[in-house]
């Protein structure tokens, strides 16, 4: 009798789980229809996303890389791509002394420079950019009265680094030749499939930091 209390709710519990697993897993497959649907129409937006930006604008990024980053979507594009080599620091580093020459507090001079010298440039910096000594002393020197053009010498430094370099990668990339060039005119017949695949990662990767 003690046997049979205690099988009875086992059957009675299996029976419940294997109706309730029924139920969930129809609506889990109704959710992933649901999240396909959102996706692909995510999809969708992002691509006439990348469409409302013109062939000419883009062609001009080609012209210098001054064009290119001072473009919302070029210098997001192009951030990505530093990203992907682990390089994105120097056009961080760019970007923060272009917010930072927009400071119009003397108040606000001091710790701004400060948290962008620690950040970049500094010994144990988290994001230490390529800096030679002479260019890093002399910052260092001008640390101790922070003016608004403290850090032009070391962002025309790391400006020229990141146009004799990274800037003509970055030309010869997807992250570029996929938004200047029709699909697939540039993907030869071995590796189309894998370039098409590469294409859709890195289109979706700019578009969302676009956006």
């Amino acid at each position: 009798r003690v046997q049979s209390i205690v099988c009875i709710p086992s059957l009675f519990f299996f029976s419940f789980s294997a109706k309730d697993m029924k139920h969930r897993l129809g609506f889990l497959l109704q959710k992933s229809d649901s999240c396909d649907y959102s996706s692909s129409h995510g999809k969708k937006e992002k691509i006439s996303s990348s469409q409302r930006l013109s062939q000419e604008e883009v062609r001009k990024w080609a012209d210098s890389l001054e064009n290119l980053i001072h473009h919302d979507r070029g210098l997001a594009a192009f951030r990505a791509f530093l990203k992907s080599e682990y390089s994105e620091e120097n056009i961080e580093f760019w970007v923060s002394c272009e917010e930072y020459k927009k400071t119009k507090s003397p108040a606000k001079l001091s710790p701004k420079a400060r948290k962008i010298y620690d950040e970049f440039i500094s010994v144990q910096a988290t994001k230490e950019v390529n800096l030679d000594s002479c260019t890093r002393e002399k910052t260092s020197h001008n640390m101790l009265e922070p003016t608004l053009s403290c850090f032009d010498e070391a962002q025309r430094k790391i400006f020229t680094l990141m146009e004799k370099d990274s800037y003509r990668r970055f030309l010869k990339s997807p992250y570029y030749l996929d938004l200047v060039s029709p699909p697939g005119a540039h993907c030869g017949p071995e590796n189309c499939k894998r370039n098409h695949t590469h294409s859709l990662d890195c289109n979706s990767n700019i578009i969302s930091q676009c956006a």
